[in-house]
């Protein structure tokens, strides 16, 4: 167990402050959280987390914050850090730590010893309820505490790379207790992925470098959900799109889709900015920076930061300097300028001034977080250790309440309806 890492509040000099910021920021975004709003009233009304101890590793931040105060003020105790070093707002860790309920010990740029001893701190709480973003947390209880497993109900999983690691995981029968894979959801898959990741990453880039999109060639690395989501917001901006992919079909639906398709090796020739989505390592790497333009951007929007291979682009490099807050430049010996945006980490949560998500869509990824670990807690014993999809129901919970708070009515089938869907027997 950790030696006593200490929480927010004993780190920041001005902790007063801090908390009150903090709070400014969670206000604003609870404004805005119609589902966690409607899923408070229910949770504090009936205490479904009661006895339980929540762990957590996310980006902690304003909209984070929000669901943290939920699941803390339906009964849990919430112990939380960071899962990445440069994504936390210290004043929102501040404001969090002042909760009864919660201890948060995430800290803005911390090195990678304090970084997994912030993790191991959580850990040292005891959680009942594991939630990632990455994976990390489920990681470091099964390679170091895995006498803790037994008492664990469950966790759920944030994002693409975490879930791909926890299959992995699962498929060597080394996952011990069950998981929601949150992230593969459509309420969170649609929307945060597509819609999060495509306005997040391009806003960020664009405020980071005051640079326009208008006329650019854009690489986008992956045509998943969340590469989808930023080449059609890049277009929208006037962009022209180019995709790699090494998905045939995927491929072939961003084809489909107007989009130019080609090789990465190609595509360093022509591209102004190089935006990665893949949740893999080593996309961009030596073989295509010497191809690249002067003044190019590279920036990533997978969760970890080895998907631009930044030790080669370093050892290639005769200088670098901090171009602007944000924007690393290394100088190539012929003197173009490469620049990488926020280190290499997910450009919208890692740069300067970095937001993530817009606050609407966060609040349909964090309900659904919510309804999984209320579904883990009230039915301990229908999920067998793995990886579990989250269970329809619970998705169209959180899709009903969205629509209601919008305003928004749909039809739903008639018995006939259901009847026919429902039978083989039925012809033309």
């Amino acid at each position: 167990m950790t030696d006593g890492y200490p929480p927010i509040t004993e780190q920041l000099s001005d902790a007063d402050a801090a908390r009150e910021e903090g709070r400014r920021k969670m206000d604003w975004a609870r404004q805005h959280m119609p589902i966690l709003a409607e899923l408070r009233e229910e949770f504090v009304e009936e205490q479904p987390l009661a006895g339980q101890r929540v762990g957590m590793a996310m980006h902690v931040e304003a909209k984070t914050a929000c669901l943290v105060e939920l699941l803390a003020d339906a009964g849990a105790e919430v112990a939380i850090t960071g899962c990445n070093p440069l994504s936390t707002h210290d004043d929102v860790s501040a404001a969090l730590d002042a909760h009864d309920s919660i201890i948060s010990y995430a800290k803005r740029e911390v090195d990678d010893e304090e970084y997994y001893a912030a993790i191991e701190a959580v850990i040292d709480h005891e959680p009942t309820v594991t939630v990632d973003d990455g994976m990390d947390m489920v990681a470091a209880i099964h390679d170091d505490y895995p006498e803790l497993i037994d008492s664990i109900v469950g966790g759920c999983e944030e994002t693409t790379t975490g879930v791909h690691r926890l299959r992995a995981m699962d498929e060597d029968d080394a996952l011990d207790y069950p998981v929601f894979a949150v992230n593969d959801t459509p309420m969170k898959r649609l929307f945060d992925n597509v819609h999060g990741t495509g306005e997040s990453s391009l806003a960020n880039i664009a405020m980071t470098t005051n640079l326009s999109w208008a006329g650019k060639n854009v690489v986008v690395a992956g045509y998943g959900d969340c590469g989808r989501g930023v080449a059609k917001k890049a277009s929208g901006q006037n962009a022209n799109v180019i995709v790699t992919e090494v998905e045939p079909r995927r491929a072939l639906e961003a084809h489909m889709e107007g989009y130019d398709v080609m090789p990465m090796a190609e595509a360093a020739e022509v591209g102004d900015v190089f935006l990665t989505t893949t949740g893999n390592r080593d996309v961009v790497t030596e073989e295509h920076f010497p191809r690249m333009k002067d003044g190019v951007l590279l920036a990533n929007a997978g969760h970890f930061d080895v998907e631009v291979d930044l030790d080669a682009l370093s050892d290639l490099a005769v200088a670098e300097r901090e171009a602007r807050d944000g924007v690393r430049e290394y100088e190539m010996d012929d003197g173009r300028r490469l620049n990488v945006l926020a280190e290499g980490r997910l450009v919208n949560l890692a740069g300067p001034i970095a937001l993530g998500h817009p606050v609407e869509v966060m609040d349909q990824s964090f309900g659904v977080q919510a309804v999984c670990v209320r579904e883990l807690v009230e039915n301990p014993d229908a999920y067998d250790a793995g990886v579990h999809e989250v269970p329809d129901a619970l998705d169209r919970e959180v899709a009903e309440v969205k629509l209601a708070a919008e305003g928004v009515e749909f039809d739903d089938l008639t018995d006939d309806q259901r009847e026919y869907m429902d039978s083989w027997q039925h012809g033309t």
